[in-house]
């Protein structure tokens, strides 16, 4: 980014107060897969809502861009702006407290730079359960949950980031403070703002805090690792438990014999239970607030699964260091990915009813471009949310694929739309798919974010690039 006018740098440091900005880090200007790097610049960190919104306030006279940050951990360039931009990083990193936990209310008041695993750790603490779970809990902020309307792998049973909410605090770009944290269930009074802040992935302003909902602990809970002999073995699992097990089914993850051999490569620590690697699995997962003898529910459901050839085989967790070593195997796929190179990554969504069909149509469609190209599916298919992942052959680099990726992208998304699915399904859009949203997109909902954010954001200084088209 460019130099900031001298009298405007520091009344902002001022206003931030002693240890309340400092320069850009790496971390800071740097997408989390190094495709994305931003300008340096100033990092503002206010210790409370009120010199957030003062800060605010103050940008908003001068028109000066604010590109919030939280974690940084984000995979569409949401708060990477371009290097010839002006503009401050407005970080949420000392908004760390936890302002309350009321058991009756089964309701818990996070700032927004508390980190995820700080809030599950929280509410365990109370004998309760706040049930997003992300890979990266242990460096991702509440407020980029929010922001991106996070997904993770416990959708199925409690719903994305924004089923979490009862309410919020944020600063709208003129400065304001919304007074919005609330333990209320019920509240129709009018739009609900806070959901149009959820997901806007800071285009419409910074949310500080929020309301968030906490459930009973799980006190009873199993996990097993089912071969099965394709995506549609997994869907047709999926149904059969559902109507078996109800809801007590927490997470449904499906994981490709390519992402087995990644991770065979690349962490060959990582004890795997089915030798050699099964072409499909699902990761099943279930959790009960009571003790149900959950266990001996899913040798029994799986049993019916075996006979009825829904799945090849089952390993059921017979301990806590076995249940961490199955979810260790998924956790770390995108670990191993990162370590291959990918040519292009999808995160993508569809109906369950089409899923199988996709995986079945897509896989040939991009080795159209090349026989030899390896693709790792995997994701949340109890939800529909797939990651599909085009890797180069064994002897080759993804850069030697760089002229072909904007094909194999349109390729799939096309194929994604045609299936009435859609191109992100929990990363967002940041910066990254712009293009793809006004490809994509319904034009009628284009118009109305681009009418909703000129009217809560008239001078567009929240960070400008991101979600909406910078020519609306």
């Amino acid at each position: 980014m460019t130099t900031l006018p001298t009298q405007l740098q520091h009344d902002l440091q001022a206003l931030a107060g002693e240890g309340g900005y400092r320069d850009a880090t790496e971390r800071d200007v740097t997408e989390m897969r190094g495709r994305y790097r931003g300008g340096s610049t100033l990092v503002l960190r206010p210790k409370t809502t009120e010199i957030a919104a003062a800060i605010v306030s103050r940008c908003a006279e001068a028109q000066l861009p604010i590109i919030p940050i939280g974690g940084a951990t984000g995979l569409v360039a949401g708060h990477i702006a371009s290097e010839n931009q002006t503009g401050v990083l407005l970080s949420t990193e000392r908004l760390v407290n936890i302002r309350e936990i009321n058991s009756t209310d089964r309701q818990l008041v996070a700032e927004a730079g508390v980190i995820l695993a700080n809030v599950q750790a929280a509410a365990t603490a109370k004998d309760l359960l706040f049930p997003l779970s992300l890979a990266a809990e242990g460096s991702c902020t509440i407020g980029g949950n929010l922001s991106t309307n996070a997904g993770g792998v416990q959708v199925l049973r409690y719903g994305n980031t924004r089923d979490l909410v009862l309410g919020v605090e944020a600063i709208m770009p003129n400065g304001e403070i919304l007074n919005g944290l609330s333990p209320l269930r019920k509240n129709n009074t009018g739009y609900d703002i806070k959901n149009l802040l959820i997901g806007a992935e800071g285009t419409l302003g910074l949310i500080t805090a929020a309301s968030l909902k906490l459930y009973p602990s799980i006190k009873d809970s199993c996990t097993a690792l089912c071969p099965v002999a394709s995506p549609a073995a997994a869907l047709a699992l999926l149904s059969q438990l559902q109507h078996e097990l109800g809801e007590f089914i927490s997470a449904f993850e499906l994981i490709s014999g390519q992402g087995l051999h990644f991770l065979r490569e690349h962490f060959p620590q990582l004890p795997q239970a089915i030798s050699p690697p099964p072409e499909w699995s699902v990761v099943l997962e279930l959790g009960s607030s009571a003790e149900n003898e959950l266990k001996k529910l899913a040798e029994s459901a799986l049993t019916k699964a075996i006979q009825k050839d829904l799945i090849l085989d089952a390993v059921i967790s017979q301990s806590e260091t076995q249940r961490q070593q199955i979810w260790s195997l998924r956790e770390h796929i995108p670990l191993a990915n990162k370590k291959v190179g990918a040519i292009v990554s999808f995160d993508i969504s569809l109906p369950l009813s089409k899923l199988a069909l996709f995986i079945k149509t897509a896989v040939p469609k991009v080795q159209d471009f090349d026989g030899n190209l390896r693709i790792n599916c995997f994701g949340h298919v109890g939800d529909g949310n797939l990651h599909f992942n085009v890797f180069p052959p064994i002897d080759k680099l993804a850069c030697n694929y760089r002229s072909q990726q904007t094909e194999i992208r349109s390729a799939v998304y096309d194929l994604v739309q045609k299936m009435g699915g859609s191109f992100s399904a929990e990363h967002g859009v940041g910066r990254d798919k712009v293009s793809e949203l006004l490809q994509y997109g319904d034009p009628t909902k284009l118009e109305v974010m681009a009418s909703i954010k000129k009217a809560l954001d008239p001078n567009g200084i929240f960070n400008p690039g991101a979600v909406i088209d910078p020519r609306k």
